[in-house]
Parts: structure tokens; C-alpha cells; sequence
């Protein structure tokens, strides 16, 4: 199976020259003999080595005729190929040959080819010519046909001048467009100078165009046909502009006109030039109110012109409805900020209010049944600004104030001068003194606050706050007042004649405020009435019962200045005249209403106490104390031993038997303090009794 020497030797040369092929013939080797040592590794085997040898030798014999005939179809086509390349650099030559000839051809021509440029450029010039002699009717015919237009503008047949206006343009602008082409920039001002005309009669059409749509609501009334005229020619013009600017190789002068645009700016300075331009004189006072009625009605009735006829003049995209709508709404909002800027009174802020907040979108202006649903300003934005309607009612209720200040000072006044009349308060069907401030005053501040909830809740709040803030500065003015009128009846206790009745009435006054301010708010739970206010009121009382219970005291004094003198010792009518001061006052003091009547009724009951010590003082048979001690302990049980003992020895005449019984009798009826008794002797300190003087070695006194 192996190769023999020869075979190596002229193999060698070739596996020099290929060395993968010497590589894959020792993998066959070593193929071959691997599966030759698998066949016949027994002696059995080797019998059949003759069938195998032949077998192998017809395959190789097989294989390399393949190859013969795989190898020669390759040098045939190799053949053919050089066979192609030959012929092809065969005519590459002859190709190169002829286009050498040509190009001597050519430069022996070039004298020939100057002639033809010469040619063309007559040719070029011949065709400038033709184009001149077919657009010179046109030309000459230029004034002509500017004088008929203009002719046709005055009759306002637009239709047919804008049509011979176009016209002329496109003739205009087809000239420039060929000048500016052909390199002939310096020639344009000369056509342009020739159709100077043109400028006249579009500045006129123009004019006709914007009177005609400022007038158009009139106009779809009354003639129609010359509305949609105007639309019709701005839409011819905005479609030649969309064209060329679409275009974008030549833009004749004066384009783009964008008369769309300017449509709609004459429409909405039409808009606004007819309703919002407002005298001074129609945002102050009673004019307001006719102002904004008449804005109510005319823009409600335009709108519903624009609604009803306009739209079915003009295009379905302008949107004309939405347009004037919204006019309308920025128009009205920027006339309402321009009025809001004057100096308004709180009845002018108020109308603003109401009719920006209320009127604007209810169904007597842009809800109106004829309007909806076309004409919707919900997705405009608020007609006043959150920030604006904050600050006007702001202002409203800076001016309330002013005018609740002035109201409450005014009552005042009246209130101070009733005060010194020379008869008595009123009454009401309970006998209690009462004048009319606490209704004025009330039903004043009900008012405006009822008046702020038509607004909104925030103006009812804000109202709200500053009544409270008010009352509580009329208080403290109310107390100056009452301070005020003491001081005059300290100087003469004649004046005011009815001093004490007028100081009742001024408690229940204060009683009937207080107890009015939680109807102020509609809400319920907003109602707390604030601790400033309720301190207010506190104060307000006090004083008026300090100054009731000083006029007291002044009766008073005369006679307790009085008390533990021989006068009263010898049995006077001392005490009997102080009940009688005390009991005056009680029976006024019963012309108040509680709680106030109970703080009274306190330094009443002390009085009382008093009248009963007098009793005990005053009682001529000392053997009775005993008896009238029980009852005295039984009505005041605070009263303790050390106040009896006091009160005997006030007397002297009570000898050492005698006070000790009654002080037996004290200790054999303790008495229980009930529930809501009010004390009066537990605060009251009893002194310490005096040492007897003594003398040395001598009895003491």
C-alpha cells in the first residue's frame, strides 16, 4: 500500500511547491492504513485482499476520470475566456483610434460651434420677442383696464374688479418673475412704476373690504350678497398666497396679504370699538348698572346674528362663532379690568361681581336658550381671574367696612344722645329696658353679610370676619361712650336724669349682642363666636355694672359713714334708710335680663345680709337672740362663731350667759352648705380680739 521510491521522488517536487497537498496525502496514508489494519487483522481476512485490490483499483480508476473531465471542462472555459479578453482589447484599441480622430474632427470645428452660440442667443432673443408681442395688447390696454376697474369698485361690483385686478397682477408679476429669471433685475422698477396703478386700486378694494366686514353684522341683515362677495375675494387671495409661498421661487410684491388675518382683526376691533369703549361717566354710579345691561342685550343679540346668518356666509373653517364668542369674552374680560381700575363705591363692586360671577353665564346672557350649545365660554377661562375676583371683593368689603364704621358711629351718636333725654328707655313687653342699637346694628350687619352670599362664599366670609371685627371696635367705642356719660354724672348726678335706666338698657344691649352674633353666619358650624369678641363683650358689661354699682355706693356712702356711731347705736332709722337705697336699686336692677340680673342679684344678697345683721343689732330683747341667731345661721350657713361673738359684742348689751348660750346652740344645729350656695361671710376676715389692758400688781379692766 505504500509508495514507492520513485513515486516519492516525483512527489517531491510538488509537495515543495504544495505543502497541503503533501499534508492530505499523509492523512490518506494514515486513513488507509488504519482501516487496512481494521479489515485484515486475522490471517482469515487476507483471502479476500485480491477482491478488495481490484475493487479499490476500478474506484480510483473512476475518481481520476472524473477529474480528467471535471479539469478539461475548466481549461475550456479558461480557454474561451482569454479567447473573449483578446477580442475585447482588440476593439479597445480600435475605439481609442476612433475617438482620437474625433477629437482632431473637433478641433478642427471649433471656428464652427461660435457660430452656432451666436445662433442661440438670436434664438433666445426671438422667443423674449414673441413672449413681448403676445402680452402687448395686454400692456397697452394696462390704464384702460385700471380705469374700468376702479369704475367697478365705486359700483361695488367686487366680483368682477377683483377678477380684472387679478388679472392685471398675474400680468404684473409673470413679466417680473421672466425678469428676474433672465438675470433683468434692473428693468423691474420700470414695470413696477408701469403698474403703480395697481397699489391705487388693491389699497381701495381693501378699504371697501374692511368697511364691509366692520359692518357686517348689519350686513347679513340687510344685504347679504355683498358680505359673501368680501369673503369670497379674501378667499381667492388666500389661496394665491398659500400657492406661492407653496411654491417659493418668485414673491411678487405686497404678497403675502393675508387678508384672512386681517379679517378677523377688523372683525374683533369692530367688536370691540362698538361695546367696550365706556365713558367714565358709565362706570360710576346708576351708569354702570345701564352699562351693563346694554352690554347684556347687545352681545346676546349679536351673538345670536353670528349664530342664526353669519355662519351661513362664510366657510365652515373660519369658525366664526368660536371666534366672536371668544372676542366677545377677552374683550368684556380686558373692560371689565379697565372699569375695576376706577375708584369704585361698594354698590359698583358689588354689580360687578354678581354680573361677572352670575349674570355672565346664566341663561339671560351666554346660557341664553337661543345660543346654546354652539356657543359655549366654559373652556375660555373665567371671565374674572381667581386672583381678580379676590382682589375686588377685597376692595367691596374695604368699602362696607368703611360704611359699617360710619353707620355704627352715627347709632352711636343717637344712642349718646338718647342717653340725656328727660325721659325714660323703652321697655319691652317684659318690663326690661332696651333701646333700638342692638336691632340697627344687627340687622345692619346681617345685611351685608346676606348681601356677600348672593356673591360667593368667600365674600360671605370675608364679610363675616370684618362684622365681627367691627362689632368688637363699636364695643370698645361703646365703653369709651359709657365712660364718657359717668364722667358728665359725676360732675352733675342730675344729668342724665335717667342715668341708672340708661346703664340697664346698655346691659341688655350688650346681653342682646351677644347673643345675636351666632345668627350672624348662616352655617351653623361656623358660628364660634371669637375669644377677642367675647372679651369685648365682657368688658363691655363690667363696665356698665362697675358704673352701676359705683352710683350705688354713692347713695350709699352718706349713710354707712354713719354705721357704728351713737346715731345709729340709739336705735335710727340709719338701716332703714339703706334698705330702702338697696331695695331702689333692686327693683331697678330687676329691669335686666339674666345672666346679667344674677351678678347684680349677688351684691344683693350681700345687702341682704346686711339688712339681717341690722335685725340682730337692732333686736331690744337680748333673750330672743337665741332664736333669731337659728334663723340667721339657717339662711347663711358660711357664717361661723367668730362672726356671731363679733356681732354680740357690737351690741354690749349682751351679757357672758347669754352670748354663751347662743354660741351652745350654734355648736348643738351644725349647719351643711348646700350645693350652688354662694358664699358671703367665709370671706369675710374676722379681726382678733384686743388683750384687756392690765396694771402691775392690780386687777386687770
Amino acid at each position: 500500500m505504500g509508495l514507492s521510491a520513485e513515486d516519492e521522488r516525483a512527489a517531491s517536487p510538488r509537495d515543495e511547491e504544495w505543502p497541503e497537498a503533501e499534508k492530505a496525502e499523509k492523512l490518506a496514508r494514515g486513513a488507509a492504513l488504519k482501516w487496512a489494519s481494521g479489515v485484515f487483522y486475522r490471517p482469515e481476512k487476507l483471502e479476500g485482499l485480491g477482491q478488495y485490490r481490484s475493487r479499490e483499483t476500478q474506484r480510483n480508476s473512476s475518481i481520476q476520470s472524473r477529474l480528467k473531465s471535471t479539469v478539461q471542462s475548466y481549461l475550456e472555459g479558461v480557454s474561451a475566456g482569454l479567447e473573449q479578453l483578446r477580442s475585447a482589447a482588440q476593439e479597445v484599441q480600435s475605439l481609442c483610434q476612433d475617438l482620437g480622430a474625433a477629437r482632431w474632427a473637433l478641433l478642427n470645428t471649433t471656428d464652427r460651434f461660435q457660430g452656432l452660440q451666436q445662433m442661440r442667443a438670436l434664438m433666445a432673443e426671438h422667443v423674449q420677442l414673441a413672449s413681448v408681442v403676445q402680452v402687448l395688447p395686454q400692456l397697452f390696454s394696462v390704464q384702460e383696464v385700471f380705469s374700468h376697474t376702479l369704475q367697478l369698485l365705486h359700483g361695488q361690483q367686487l366680483l368682477e374688479a377683483h377678477a380684472e385686478l387679478m388679472m392685471m397682477e398675474h400680468l404684473r408679476d409673470d413679466i417680473l418673475s421672466q425678469l428676474q429669471l433672465r438675470g433683468f433685475s434692473s428693468a423691474q422698477a420700470t414695470v413696477l412704476s408701469y403698474f403703480s396703478g395697481l397699489q391705487e386700486l388693491n389699497d381701495t378694494l381693501a378699504k371697501q373690504l374692511w368697511d364691509i366686514v366692520g359692518s357686517s353684522l348689519h350686513l347679513v341683515h340687510e344685504d347679504p350678497v355683498l358680505f359673501v362677495s368680501a369673503v369670497r375675494i379674501i378667499e381667492r387671495e388666500e389661496k394665491i398666497d398659500n400657492t406661492l409661498l407653496l411654491e417659493a421661487t418668485f414673491l411678487p410684491p405686497g404678497r403675502p396679504k393675508g387678508w384672512r388675518q386681517k379679517f378677523y382683526h377688523v372683525l374683533q376691533e369692530t367688536i370691540t370699538g362698538s361695546h367696550f369703549q365706556a365713558l367714565r361717566m358709565d362706570t360710576e354710579g346708576s351708569g354702570l348698572a345701564g352699562h351693563l345691561a346694554k352690554l347684556q342685550k347687545g352681545i346676546v343679540s349679536e351673538l345670536r346674528v353670528v349664530k342664526d346668518l353669519m355662519v351661513q356666509c362664510v366657510p365652515a373653517h373660519y369658525n366664526i362663532l368660536s371666534v366672536c364668542t371668544a372676542t366677545f369674552h377677552q374683550a368684556l374680560s380686558s373692560h371689565l379690568q379697565d372699569i375695576l381700575r376706577e375708584d369704585l363705591d361698594k354698590q359698583a363692586l358689588f354689580l360687578l361681581l354678581e354680573w361677572a360671577l352670575h349674570v355672565y353665564h346664566s341663561q339671560e346672557m351666554m346660557g341664553h336658550p337661543d345660543l346654546l350649545p354652539e356657543v359655549d365660554v366654559s373652556a375660555l377661562g373665567p371671565l374674572m381671574s381667581p386672583e381678580l375676583v379676590d382682589q375686588t371683593e377685597r376692595k367691596y368689603v374695604m368699602k362696607v367696612k368703611a360704611s359699617v364704621l360710619e353707620w355704627m358711629q352715627r347709632t352711636l351718636e343717637v344712642e349718646f344722645k338718647e342717653w340725656f333725654r328727660e325721659e325714660e328707655p323703652e321697655t319691652d313687653h317684659q318690663g326690661f329696658f332696651q333701646s333700638a342699637l342692638p336691632i340697627i346694628v344687627m340687622q345692619m350687619l346681617k345685611e351685608n353679610i346676606q348681601v356677600a352670599s348672593l356673591i360667593t362664599e368667600s365674600l360671605r366670609q370675608k364679610v363675616y370676619n370684618m362684622a365681627l371685627e367691627e362689632l368688637e371696635a363699636f364695643l370698645g367705642r361703646l365703653r369709651e361712650a359709657l365712660v364718657q356719660c359717668g364722667k358728665e354724672h359725676q360732675k352733675d348726678r342730675s344729668v342724665p336724669k335717667y342715668y341708672m335706666s340708661y346703664l340697664l338698657a346698655t346691659l341688655n344691649n350688650n346681653l342682646a349682642l351677644s347673643s345675636s352674633v351666632s345668627s350672624l353666619h348662616p352655617d351653623t358650624a361656623c358660628r364660634e363666636v371669637p375669644l377677642s369678641l367675647r372679651a369685648a363683650f365682657d368688658r363691655t358689661q363690667k363696665k356698665a355694672c362697675q358704673l352701676l354699682l359705683e352710683e350705688l355706693l354713692l347713695d350709699l356712702q352718706p349713710l354707712c359713714l354713719q354705721l357704728h356711731s351713737r346715731k345709729w347705736l340709739s336705735g335710727s332709722q340709719l338701716v332703714s334708710s339703706m334698705c330702702e337705697v338697696i331695695d331702689k336699686y333692686a327693683k331697678d336692677f330687676s329691669r335686666v335680663r339674666r345672666p346679667v340680673f344674677m351678678g347684680l342679684d349677688q351684691s344683693q344678697q350681700s345687702l341682704e345680709a346686711v339688712f339681717a345683721l341690722q335685725e340682730l343689732i337692732c333686736l331690744k330683747d337680748p333673750a330672743l337672740l337665741s332664736l333669731e341667731v337659728l334663723g340667721f345661721i339657717t339662711k347663711y350657713p358660711d357664717v361661723s362663731d367668730e362672726h356671731i361673738s363679733t356681732l354680740l359684742d357690737i351690741r354690749g348689751d349682751v351679757s357672758k350667759e347669754v352670748q354663751h348660750m347662743v354660741l351652745d346652740m350654734m355648736a348643738q344645729h351644725p349647719q351643711i352648705v348646700p350645693e350652688g350656695y354662694r358664699p358671703i361671710f367665709s370671706t369675710i376676715l374676722v379681726p382678733m380680739p384686743e388683750l384687756p389692758f392690765c396694771l402691775r400688781k392690780g386687777k386687770c379692766a
